[in-house]
């Protein structure tokens, strides 16, 4: 295949509304050493890409301006050095930046490989929701058989991989969501209670729903004053892991009930982690998630796809926050 020179990409020159992500041209990217260069044909849309199109998430440095956080597509090109991948693999992968274009180089490392008979579509939305709940609820959590555990935002694209990752794990997992239907929605995937967070305070009710014990576990994207409350749904030693902190990250700490309880507060970000570090993880979801895509037990939760000039409608429907699952941008990628 000759590839060439540019391609179309989502590549906003100002901060702004969803009206700034408009298609422009950009020129192709070269893999480096121990890159891939991946015909996109569906890349995932995702929070952080919301906020960085509004300027309030900085892109890491060397990263590529271009919106995006993952993609799946064909191999087309490798990068010097690189092994283990060929070019037409079909793959899926988390890039740090880059994926609303035709083309982007991926780490092979944060390759994997797009399940049997998944479309591209639903592929793209796996990486950036699987690496977040494998590195938080797997590797800093510890998440254990017949633990408990506490998420918010209970139909989001982490609140379905984190349902998915608890029915995998023999956990028992509370979540909340905005709407009656969405409560449904939850449990319809596999959650064990939903609560609806407008009807009142969550954490009387969790402790209710665990015979006032607690859970052992919360993964919290809301910060704010939610954080109060996230630490008196936990039992006594219980973990909790900020992944976000969508309603405020200057947060009070009572250190006295947090020593009292014996509490473990922690967090992350994916998107600063090393390339090793992140290909680790790829590692893992290779061999430990991704055959229950192939074998039926789990599947993508892809609830609607847009076309790459559609960009601006995809954003506005992830801020209305009317979706049940993940969000897709798809393009017919320049030269074929």
């Amino acid at each position: 295949m000759t590839l060439p020179t540019t391609m179309r990409a989502i590549d906003p020159a100002q901060p702004g509304g969803p009206d700034v992500l408009q298609v422009v041209e950009r020129p192709v990217p070269t893999p480096g050493p121990g890159e891939v260069l991946i015909r996109v044909h569906a890349a995932g849309v995702n929070r952080p890409d919301v906020l960085q199109r509004m300027g309030r998430y900085p892109v890491p440095p060397g990263a590529s301006t271009i919106l995006g956080l993952e993609a799946a597509g064909e191999v087309v090109a490798l990068g010097e050095g690189t092994s283990g991948i060929e070019i037409g693999d079909p793959v899926t992968a988390l890039v740090p930046g880059g994926a609303y274009a035709d083309y982007v180089a991926a780490p092979a490392g944060q390759c994997l490989p797009v399940p049997p008979g998944m479309r591209f579509a639903e592929a793209a939305t796996l990486p950036e929701t699987w690496f977040t709940v494998w590195a938080n609820l797997h590797d800093l959590a510890h998440c254990q058989t017949c633990e408990s555990l506490l998420v918010h935002g209970g139909t989001s694209g982490i609140g379905v991989t984190a349902i998915d990752f608890a029915r995998l794990r023999g956990l028992d997992i509370i979540v909340t969501c905005g709407t009656d239907a969405k409560c449904k929605a939850a449990l319809e995937i596999g959650a064990t209670h939903a609560i609806n967070y407008r009807d009142g305070d969550f954490a009387p009710i969790v402790r209710e729903l665990t015979g006032g014990r607690g859970v052992d576990v919360v993964l919290d994207m809301v910060g704010g004053e939610y954080f109060p409350r996230n630490l008196a749904s936990l039992k006594e030693g219980g973990r909790h892991v900020s992944i976000a902190f969508q309603k405020g990250g200057r947060l009070e700490l009572d250190i006295a009930f947090v020593m009292r309880r014996r509490l473990h507060v922690t967090g992350s970000l994916l998107r600063p982690r090393s390339v090793e570090e992140k290909a680790s993880i790829a590692e893992a979801l290779k061999a430990e998630i991704w055959p229950h895509f192939s074998d039926g037990t789990l599947g993508a939760h892809l609830f609607k796809e847009f076309p790459l000039e559609q960009a601006d409608d995809a954003h506005r429907l992830m801020e209305a926050g009317g979706h049940v699952g993940k969000i897709a941008l798809t393009l017919t990628s320049a030269g074929g």
